[in-house]
């Protein structure tokens, strides 16, 4: 009798991942609803490490989901959100760190050309058996995504090389404003001083108003349901070239939006130069 192989095993000998053979087998997409649940509860768990399925539901339902346990514990297995309370090294997003916290002032403005308003956030991706973090800049203007990092820990290292790659690649023009919301790694003394001293006004959005930095809601749910939900990371390394061939060279350069008249945020850079950008990406933040 032969030996039977593994579905991780015949996945790696015939060049696919174990995720595109269940999808093979199930070609079917999870609903929006679905996925838009799974990520409201990995919002919680980045914000909460320590939350297990009953207090994950109770914070859904007061966030508006209706929503049983059960089903929670489900999509917590999925995720796997079970394991990371065990990453010795989470700290929480919890914005009651007694830090400076700065004002919104990107709700008042009227973006009419690039680098008047970057956004950034943080959140995390699943590898085999641990989790790591992501922190992106994009450019509010065009959606292009001008910073980022993939890492470890959630110490400001991680959206400090964030924002020292969008300092290294963009132009820093007089008015420009940074917004975050509230959390540590934005409000350190590192952080926002670095932010001073490159001349740059730091705004953040109010308490428990995800609303306050919907281009990066928006965003993160690209990058989930077209990169991460998609494939299986062996690894850290794996995950940063992945995502990084994502984010350069898929999202910045070939994905489409309806704001910025179905061009990619790279498309749209190009047409400032030319002075032919559509009226349609002239909107508030």
């Amino acid at each position: 009798m032969g030996t039977r192989l593994s579905i991780t095993r015949m996945c790696e000998a015939a060049g696919f991942s174990r995720a595109g053979y269940y999808r093979f087998l199930d070609p079917e997409k999870p609903a929006p609803l679905d996925m838009d649940l799974r990520d409201e509860m990995q919002k919680i768990a980045l914000e909460w490490p320590s939350y297990g399925s009953r207090r994950i539901t109770q914070e859904l339902k007061a966030r508006g989901w209706e929503v049983n346990r059960k089903r929670v514990q489900r999509l917590m297995r999925e995720d796997n959100l079970l394991c990371v309370v065990k990453r010795k090294f989470v700290v929480t997003t919890d914005s009651a760190h007694g830090l400076t916290v700065y004002p919104n002032r990107a709700a008042s403005m009227i973006l009419t050309g690039v680098d008047q308003l970057w956004v950034a956030d943080i959140t995390y991706i699943r590898l085999e058996e641990e989790f790591v973090y992501l922190a992106v800049i994009l450019d509010a203007y065009s959606r292009r995504v001008i910073g980022w990092h993939l890492g470890e820990g959630l110490d400001d290292s991680l959206t400090l090389t964030a924002l020292r790659m969008a300092l290294r690649d963009r132009t820093v023009r007089p008015g420009l404003v940074h917004h975050s919301d509230r959390g540590v790694q934005y409000a350190s003394g590192d952080y926002t001083d670095l932010l001073k001293d490159n001349g740059i006004d730091i705004s953040m959005s109010r308490k428990a108003n995800p609303w306050d930095n919907a281009a990066c809601e928006s965003f993160m749910k690209t990058l989930k349901y077209e990169e991460v939900y998609r494939t299986e990371y062996r690894n850290l390394a794996h995950a940063r070239a992945a995502i990084g061939e994502f984010l350069e060279k898929v999202y910045n350069e070939k994905h489409l939006h309806s704001a910025l008249d179905y061009r990619s945020p790279a498309q749209f850079e190009r047409t400032l130069v030319t002075g032919t950008e559509p009226e349609t990406a002239r909107v508030s933040a």
